[in-house]
């Protein structure tokens, strides 16, 4: 289980001082023999309070026969998506955006004590996400989103890294009238502009994690377009599909009534405990060729008869 990891780290962003540096030092008593861990911190970008800073982590835990090693097998990439862990000083506390970053955090702790146990996975993990305090609450329809701290492109900048083969991105996808479950759910497959079936695989181990019937949520062309084009998109949790070649699945987590990303009190752990134990097993079983993201046949043969969709993408 990992319900230990997400309380600790739920724990940590509810502070009012959290930074990034915080859980570098964490990660690093945990003494993973493969794993490099790396702490980035860019100022905030207008409109947001530019005296502000926020910290990108990236954890890179090492397969034993992954690209870093010389290896062939795949690397999985894990990205928590999200504004901000908190709205200082409009609100006090962690709020319900945290939610992808609590899971790509947790993971990254379940994976490095893993790995310090001596099981190392086959190819590499390379897990992101930001931490941020300050920024402001935006209007949108149906509940007010949180502000970022910088455009979407500058977190793709950093949280999405050229050698992932494929990307988990998580968010929390409560503040909508679309997916009304509580729990977590995943997406359609998105590659280069394509919106493939949802993968059999991820089906599969969704199923594992939580023992329940898989729930899945729609995405529409809209959402895997550039952020910031001026079109509506369902929230961020697909960007990272703009800025790689390799397949994106969105991990959702989800609620029966409309959940405002912006308010406290609002992030469930069991919720958080499923997507850990999800993601870390996508992880295992990625990196190890045991489950895909998509089929590589069926997309081939979609872009030999429609040609490419690169464009959806910039």
């Amino acid at each position: 289980m990992s319900q230990r990891q997400v309380s600790t780290v739920y724990e940590m962003l509810d502070l009012p001082s959290v930074n990034g540096q915080q859980f570098v030092d964490l990660f690093n008593t945990i003494d993973a023999p493969n794993a490099e861990i790396t702490l980035t911190s860019v100022p905030y970008e207008a409109p947001e309070d530019t005296s502000q800073i926020c910290d990108f982590i990236k954890v890179k835990i090492k397969g034993s026969e992954g690209k870093s090693n010389g290896g062939t097998f795949p690397t999985m990439g894990i990205v928590g998506r999200l504004g901000a862990q908190q709205a200082q000083p409009h609100r006090i506390g962690l709020v319900s955006d945290a939610d992808g970053s609590i899971v790509a955090l947790a993971s990254a702790l379940k994976l490095l004590e893993l790995d310090a146990a001596g099981g190392q996975l086959k190819g590499d993990v390379i897990i992101t996400t930001h931490i941020a305090t300050h920024v402001s609450i935006t209007p949108h329809d149906p509940v007010d989103f949180m502000g970022m701290p910088v455009s979407s492109e500058t977190m793709n900048q950093y949280e999405v890294d050229a050698e992932m083969d494929a990307i988990l991105s998580v968010d929390t996808s409560k503040g909508n009238s679309i997916i009304k479950r509580r729990g977590i759910a995943i997406s359609p497959t998105a590659k280069e502009g394509y919106l493939l079936r949802v993968s059999p695989d991820l089906v599969r181990l969704l199923e594992y994690a939580t023992g329940m019937p898989a729930n899945t949520f729609p995405i529409t062309t809209q959402d895997i377009t550039p952020y910031d084009n001026g079109v509506y998109h369902f929230n961020s949790i697909m960007q990272p599909h703009v800025a790689t070649t390799a397949p994106v699945v969105g991990l959702a987590i989800t609620a029966r009534s409309v959940v405002p990303g912006c308010d406290t009190g609002a992030s469930y752990e069991s919720e958080l405990t499923d997507a850990t134990v999800f993601a870390v097993e996508v992880a295992k079983q990625f990196t190890w060729n045991k489950a895909q993201f998509f089929n590589t046949d069926e997309y081939e043969s979609l872009v030999g008869m429609y040609g490419k969709l690169t464009q959806l993408q910039g």
